[in-house]
């Protein structure tokens, strides 16, 4: 029988419900799904990508904890974009080549947003090409040897304009004219190097003598020996990892003490201090950025919340500080682009600041370095680093310096790299007599 025409209004209204029903729990659930706890939303996948085994463990356990730090202080406050952070944490084993393959697997396979990583610049040379090559994001929180810009890459640690050079003035006046460089043979103490080689002339300074070991080195004594028959009124150390250990304690073994010859180091931390021994430092001096003794509310509220977090005996360093900075920076740049796009993040970044722990830091736009103050710190019977000196104002981060052209900058560097057989430190698998 044909339906009658009450049964097609009938029909049509029934149909008319369920379809309103319908949209209503489409509303509901989109309402649901944006109101609901964070646990129902996919997280944002970041890398952290330090060696937490091998001879820059040492180093770099610390800063990964910094890193781990931060991003569990944006979580705990409601994430991002309403949205927990999830770290995905990567050992590099202090070997260049597992770096570069584990930073492929992040940004390939596990889909990060952002890699937060690397100490040794040889680390970062090596991923350089591939976070390029994917249009990617590193933030790189280490003091270096500058000669580099990368717009994938932000730099929140210093470059020798704000470490190595402000300081060289005051160390000169204070103890001599005569120098001894003394560095693992990679690629921030030779460049390095070179830069303090051509700044100590311009201040008529002059250094008496230059030895290398490879990256993780225990042998010292013979450089001890060049050092004592130079005289050198000061000993500038680029020297990375537990070779630092060695090092130290041989100079301690020869009765050199930080009143005869100072030892100032430009990547040992209080961290590494009290791996190398106390005794064995004490008096000696270091060129940072942040020293824990900073008085600042920020700096109490970081030191606080990391010994509630992994220790109360726990002990910061700068680059610590610089890799808090970093995650707080990119976390800014989210919030403010309203995504985790990286070219959107990449430049808003450029326009951030930061309140951080050492005092306010802002983002160099037109090189993606950090301005921020310049310190030296003497070691106290504690382990810790007594300010001795900083600079007036934050300083300029100039990555090219100008007493050599950009392009016998980078000359020098590429004769590093074909000397090492193409990479960006010499192993001690190809030189295991200097083991």
């Amino acid at each position: 029988m044909k339906p009658s025409s009450a049964d097609n209004k009938a029909i049509e209204r029934r149909g008319l419900m369920v379809l309103l029903a319908v949209l209503m729990m489409a509303f509901m659930f989109g309402w649901f799904m944006l109101k609901a706890p964070m646990s129902f939303k996919d997280p944002i996948k970041v890398g952290i990508l330090h060696s937490l085994s091998g001879t820059m463990a040492i180093s770099e356990r610390s800063v990964a904890d910094a890193t781990l730090l931060a991003i569990e202080q944006i979580n705990a406050s409601g994430g991002l974009l309403g949205r927990q952070i999830e770290p995905i944490i990567v050992d590099g084993q202090s070997d260049w080549s597992v770096f570069a393959r584990e930073a492929e697997r992040l940004i390939t396979k596990e889909k990060v947003a952002v890699i937060f990583g690397c100490w040794t610049s040889a680390c970062r040379k090596t991923i350089k090409p591939i976070i390029e090559a994917h249009n990617h994001l590193l933030f790189y929180p280490l003091q270096y040897e500058g000669l580099e810009i990368s717009k994938h890459i932000i730099y929140t640690g210093a470059n020798p304009s704000q470490q190595i050079i402000p300081g060289l003035h005051w160390l000169i006046e204070k103890f001599g004219n005569t120098l001894f460089l003394v560095g693992s043979d990679t690629i921030f103490p030779r460049a390095a190097n070179a830069i303090i080689n051509d700044y100590a002339k311009a201040l008529g300074a002059e250094v008496l003598g230059e030895a290398y070991r490879p990256l993780g080195s225990d042998q010292f004594d013979a450089i001890v020996e060049q050092i004592i028959a130079s005289k050198s009124d000061m000993i500038l150390n680029t020297i990375n990892g537990e070779s630092n250990i060695a090092f130290f304690k041989a100079l301690h073994k020869a009765g050199i003490r930080a009143e005869q010859i100072p030892v100032i180091s430009y990547s040992v931390t209080e961290q590494e201090v009290m791996q190398i021994g106390v005794q064995n430092m004490q008096g000696h001096y270091a060129a940072w950025n942040y020293f824990q003794s900073i008085d600042s509310d920020e700096n109490k509220a970081f030191i606080n919340a990391f010994r509630q977090r992994f220790g109360r005996d726990q002990i910061l360093s700068d680059p610590m500080e610089s890799a808090y900075i970093a995650v707080n920076l990119w976390a800014n740049a989210v919030n403010n682009v309203g995504n985790i796009t990286i070219t959107d993040v990449l430049s808003a970044t450029l326009s951030e600041s930061y309140r951080a722990p050492q005092g306010m830091v802002y983002i160099a736009s037109h090189n993606r370095h950090v301005w921020k103050k310049s310190r030296l710190g003497r070691v106290q019977g504690d382990g810790s680093f007594k300010m001795v000196w900083q600079s007036d104002k934050r300083v300029t981060p100039i990555i090219y310096p100008p007493s050599r052209t950009k392009n016998q900058w980078e000359h020098l560097l590429q004769s590093f790299y074909n000397g090492w057989d193409e990479q960006w430190a010499k192993s001690l698998l190809n030189a295991q007599g200097e083991r």
